[in-house]
């Protein structure tokens, strides 16, 4: 993925909560963010033609789209941000597709492993996505709309005009008053002025605002925060670390034989450990193991089996399998929600660890 690109994953969450994540959380990646802007037109319809691959369609070029609706968004299968805005893009696509709306994916990958089309194909499979993906490994789509976020949604006229674009969460009515209102100028008619209505669960579940004090973080030397095992990180070298036995709030640590890559930190040998201080409802991390040999682990919260708040990925005595490389739920725990202690053991070597996410 070229270094020339700006690829902090976007933390954003819903525009009503902007004002707080900024403030208690640093969310905002960049100061040209300008967020549900709509304006007569933002430009014209960019060229898609530097997709390396489509999914559940033949190639589409912006100028056989011309006298359609096109609504685009940019996505990368991992990122837990755009994951809870799925369900919302899936019931616009199933509302207004008879309606001449067209919904285009453009996956461009933020990991390594999100650029592996098996992993993206299994992807678009289970989240249920039936539009067309064009698959943007070179980041051609993206430069082609000077896009720096995921998610970012852009509403593009009959006319072939960006009439509107989203960066982030939320605002989902607004969004969908823009497709209703360009299908109408379009000349569709019977077009529901309704919004749509989700039931968002597991990891598409909305994030819970109110008791989120923990940005996400990465776990590579690049771009990582907060790292608090004595000595600091070693780059690019095996090297045993150890944990302190609390760490402060948004402080992570590691324990065992590890490598710790610019973008992800491996597991070299069996029963090493990752301990992280976090206040939130959800935790996640983004890891893979190989194909060939999955990865067991345990999770502990506050050092105890998490019992009811386990996540997906998680039984209530905390156990879990890494397999295929993508974000897996660990920890969704009932109220109160306060400052947990979280540790992972993974029992055999080669598990990568990319994020962790909160929500």
């Amino acid at each position: 993925m070229p270094d020339e690109i700006n690829l902090t994953r976007r933390r954003f969450l819903s525009a009503g909560a902007m004002s707080i994540a900024a403030a208690e959380l640093g969310l905002i990646g960049s100061a040209k963010a300008q967020f549900g802007k709509t304006t007569p037109g933002e430009g014209n319809f960019p060229s898609l033609e530097g997709a390396t691959a489509w999914l559940n369609s033949q190639p589409l070029t912006a100028g056989a789209l011309h006298g359609k609706v096109v609504f685009i968004n940019f996505c990368t299968y991992s990122c837990i941000n755009w994951l809870r805005s799925l369900p919302y893009v899936r019931a616009w696509d199933e509302r207004y597709k008879d309606h001449g709306l067209v919904v285009i994916g453009v996956h461009t990958p933020e990991f390594g492993f999100e650029k592996n089309l098996d992993n993206v194909r299994r992807a678009v499979k289970g989240m249920r996505i039936d539009y067309a993906v064009a698959v943007d490994n070179n980041y051609a789509v993206w430069r082609a709309f000077n896009n720096e976020y995921w998610p970012a949604l852009y509403f593009i006229d009959a006319q072939g005009h960006i009439r509107h674009h989203q960066f982030g969460e939320g605002d989902y009515g607004r969004s969908e008053r823009i497709i209703q209102q360009m299908l109408t100028e379009a000349g569709v008619g019977d077009v529901s002025q309704e919004s749509v209505s989700v039931d968002a669960r597991g990891i598409e579940a909305a994030a819970d605002l109110d008791n989120l004090r923990s940005p996400e973080n990465y776990v590579g030397y690049a771009r990582t925060e907060n790292f608090a095992s004595p000595g600091g990180a070693t780059e690019d070298q095996p090297r045993v670390y150890t944990a302190p036995t609390r760490l402060r709030l948004n402080h992570w640590a590691l324990s065992g034989n590890w490598t710790m890559g610019k973008q992800a930190t491996a597991l070299n040998k069996a029963n090493g450990r990752i301990a992280y201080r976090f206040h939130a409802r959800d935790l996640h991390i983004v890891m893979g193991a190989p194909k060939e040999k999955p990865v067991q682990f345990r999770v502990l919260v506050d050092g105890q089996p998490p019992n009811t708040s386990h996540g997906l990925d998680v039984d209530a005595k905390g156990n879990g399998t890494v397999f295929e490389p993508r974000l897996y739920q660990l920890i969704r725990q009932p109220p109160p929600i306060a400052d947990r202690q979280f540790e992972i053991e993974f029992l055999g070597p080669g598990v990568e660890t990319f994020a962790f996410t909160f929500g």
